[in-house]
């Protein structure tokens, strides 16, 4: 079990991850930076603490900007909110199976080497973690539906893209209930979750 700073990290790089999702459906590409940080916590299977499977704090800017705006009611996406809500139910079903989960870390284990030859962010690895979402998480339902551009969302590679960012979305998912985080924390703690994000900014 986590303390509330390491919950927080968490959702923060779930929300960071549904950003990207976002650039991606709307704009054809996204940031980077953030999806170096989102890609590679796929990958830290046994890291010291949270901030480690993220790299540093810094490197969740993005995705804590977005929890402050989410939770104080000053700038809150709906459409976020939505697909962090598909998400967390998700992940119920999600570790319910277990059989799942020993896929996914198996295939991402199997995938380690090409990350650490390629970087994170190269086409051919979000490919192939897009396809581990649509083989192992897509069957468990419901479907997280994405918005966005047609233009884009109708492009193969986008798509295997956007899958890559819900597998990290997921991982954060994961990661935050492992820390004890709950529903009760939206409705008990939203100002303490606001505080500590901003603390961390």
């Amino acid at each position: 079990m986590g303390g509330m700073r390491d919950r927080v990290l968490a959702l923060a790089g779930m929300l960071q991850s549904i950003r990207l999702v976002q650039q991606m459906a709307d704009n054809g590409q996204a940031e980077s930076g953030p999806l170096a940080t989102c890609i590679e916590s796929l990958f830290r299977f046994d890291a010291d603490s949270t901030e480690a499977i993220y790299g540093d704090a810094a490197a969740l800017r993005s995705g804590l900007t977005r929890l402050v705006a989410q939770l104080d009611g000053h700038g809150r996406d709906t459409t976020q909110t939505r697909i962090a809500m598909n998400l967390l139910h998700l992940e119920r079903r999600f570790i319910a199976v277990p059989e799942s989960v020993d896929a996914v870390r198996k295939a991402l284990e199997a995938l380690e080497p090409r990350y650490r030859s390629d970087g994170p962010t190269h086409p051919d690895l979000l490919s192939q973690l897009g396809e581990i979402y649509a083989a192992q998480i897509s069957p468990l339902g419901p479907k997280v539906l994405i918005q966005g551009n047609p233009v884009y969302l109708s492009q193969t590679a986008l798509v295997g893209e956007v899958r890559a960012c819900l597998l990290a979305a997921l991982r954060s998912a994961v990661l935050w209930r492992q820390l004890g985080g709950s529903y009760w924390d939206f409705l008990w703690s939203r100002r303490t979750m606001v505080t500590t994000a901003q603390s961390l900014l």
